[in-house]
């Protein structure tokens, strides 16, 4: 300031729980390797490794929820043309530069044609809607005769509250408010809703690999650690578990 006073420090915003804005704020965190969303970043690998290479020219894949597009670089060969929906523009600006068709649009009212998708993504989208059940009713309306359905998603229990929200967002590495467990999405209830427009869902329990999980928090706690990061390809660190009591993931095929 002219008059040689030190500036007033500006304060965070403070949001509500599972508030869209947050991405806005942390839209520097899309891409970082150990960045707020480096889980994010796993799970996109983890979901990429369900889809198999498209087969037919011109397979379309709809990425409901895409973010800043995380799912291109482990879709890359595989032959789809990669349509990510999103409602937050400064996600969307990063998975265009990533080679994304993008479309600004809510989950739930999507403008493509009836059957137009060989495969839907819905990662980390469902426990962050109001309405799940209608991102689900989209999703299956979106899908042709046998194309297939790949999400992840945060289970509806006691135990899933506590490691993803009680424990999880209060470790430094993670954003606070990022999700309202309110939201959660039952699995059991999620399988009978996909069944009941056509998808047979079968779902299988996830979590981070624990070296890669202890890994990334340390790096994240220790300055000069992110530099000493271990990124090697076919890696793996989200890993199958028999419980899907916290993280779930689901791969369903839409009957006819």
């Amino acid at each position: 300031m002219r008059d040689g006073s030190p500036p007033v420090p500006t304060r965070p915003r403070v949001l509500p729980p599972n508030d869209p804005r947050q991405y806005d704020d942390l839209a520097g965190e899309w891409w970082r390797p150990d960045g707020a969303f480096a889980l994010l970043q796993w799970l996109a690998e983890a979901r990429a490794a369900l889809v198999p290479p498209a087969r037919r020219d011109g397979a379309l894949l709809v990425d409901l929820g895409c973010g800043g597009g995380l799912l291109a670089p482990y879709l890359a060969g595989k032959g789809y043309r990669h349509v990510g929906v999103d409602l937050t523009r400064s996600a969307l600006e990063q998975a265009a530069a990533h080679g994304v068709t993008v479309v600004n649009a809510d989950a739930t009212a999507v403008p493509l044609a009836d059957g137009c998708a060989d495969v839907v993504a819905a990662g980390e989208l469902l426990e962050h809607v109001p309405d799940w059940r209608r991102v689900v009713a989209e999703a299956c309306r979106l899908l042709r005769p046998g194309g297939l359905l790949v999400l992840d998603t945060l289970n509806d229990t006691a135990l899933s509250r506590l490691v993803a929200v009680r424990i999880g967002e209060r470790l430094p590495a993670v954003p606070r408010g990022i999700h309202d467990p309110a939201l959660f999405v039952d699995a059991g209830e999620l399988v009978r809703e996909c069944a009941r427009h056509g998808v047979t869902l079968r779902v299988r329990g996830v979590r981070p690999a624990v070296g890669g999980l202890v890994g990334w928090l340390v790096r994240r706690a220790v300055p000069g650690m992110a530099a000493r990061a271990d990124h090697r390809p076919g890696r793996r660190r989200i890993v199958p578990t028999r419980s899907v009591a916290v993280l779930y993931q689901g791969r369903g095929t839409r009957n006819g």
